[in-house]
């Protein structure tokens, strides 16, 4: 957040919790998100298809609880999880992520959806098409070549490859949303 003068990180991190808690309701007044909102929370506008179910599987997976929403406590573990989380969290998140139809496995299908959209919401270019990045993924580590990613291939493949590692971290990377909001905090401040 800002360079306050002074505060400790603890007392720096309770301001920032203020801070997020005051632009959460003030965003969405009754503390319960909805996919609209959160679409509108984080900037995301006129958004195809494919990315719009995107954005909803993500909504999806933040909303813990299942009721359709997407409370503080909720949103306050999203932000920490993806600013904060461990590698090995993120991965987790990202499995669940790319799993759309829940099945325990990632097919080519549904891995070849997530890059197609998350590039179309970040709109950075990219040196290798997504269909070629995710047959990359899938040569590199469905160990046993069925065409899906089971849970302990991705995980495995991903941590044990440094590039694809790196490439999934850059491209699921929302901190420029964040700064985006918190240049919102620091401004009605």
């Amino acid at each position: 957040m800002g360079n306050i003068p002074g505060l400790t990180v603890d007392e720096l991190q309770t301001c920032e919790s203020h801070q997020w808690y005051r632009k959460f309701m003030t965003e969405c007044p009754s503390g319960l998100l909805t996919f609209y909102e959160f679409k509108q929370f984080f900037g995301l506008r006129n958004l195809s298809d494919t990315s719009n179910a995107y954005v909803m599987t993500m909504f999806t997976t933040f909303d813990m609880n299942n009721d359709g929403f997407i409370d503080f406590i909720e949103y306050v573990a999203a932000l920490s999880l993806v600013l904060k989380g461990g590698v090995k969290q993120k991965l987790r998140w990202y499995f669940k992520l790319y799993d759309i139809d829940g099945s325990g496995c990632i097919d080519r299908e549904e891995l070849l959806q997530i890059i197609k959209s998350i590039r179309a919401i970040n709109g950075v270019p990219f040196e290798i098409s997504a269909e070629d990045f995710a047959n990359m993924v899938f040569d590199k580590i469905d160990i046993n070549g069925d065409g899906e990613l089971s849970y302990e291939e991705f995980m495995d493949g991903i941590q044990n490859d440094e590039m694809l590692l790196m490439t999934l971290t850059q491209s699921l990377d929302i901190t420029h949303i964040v700064e985006k909001i918190q240049g919102e905090i620091r401004a009605n401040n």
